[in-house]
């Protein structure tokens, strides 16, 4: 099984259990609250910022794919207008 780590970067669940295992940790061994308070606040904004870059990549990633396509599709209609003029077109440029 494929884990999907782009979702898995994003998710605010794992963002929140990563920030209170930290907290938690700090606080066992003394630290005061804080130190804790801080660092919680800076998981969090750095989960805020991997969470934005991961989303507009794969955001970029998707409207790469669907300009391809619209291309490819835009270059086979384009050829099939150039093709060798029918009878049909023939008689109407007389």
């Amino acid at each position: 099984m494929k884990i999907d780590w782009a979702k898995k970067l994003t998710s605010r669940k794992l963002w929140l259990a990563v920030a209170g295992l930290v907290s938690g940790l700090i606080l066992a061994f003394n630290g005061s609250a804080e130190v804790v308070e801080t660092v919680s606040g800076c998981i969090m904004s750095a989960a805020s910022v991997i969470a934005y870059i991961v989303g507009e990549g794969l955001a970029d990633a998707a409207n790469k794919s669907i300009d391809a396509t619209i291309t490819k599709e835009q270059t086979t209609e384009t050829t099939a207008v150039i093709e060798a003029p029918t009878e049909e077109t023939e008689a109407k440029a007389e």
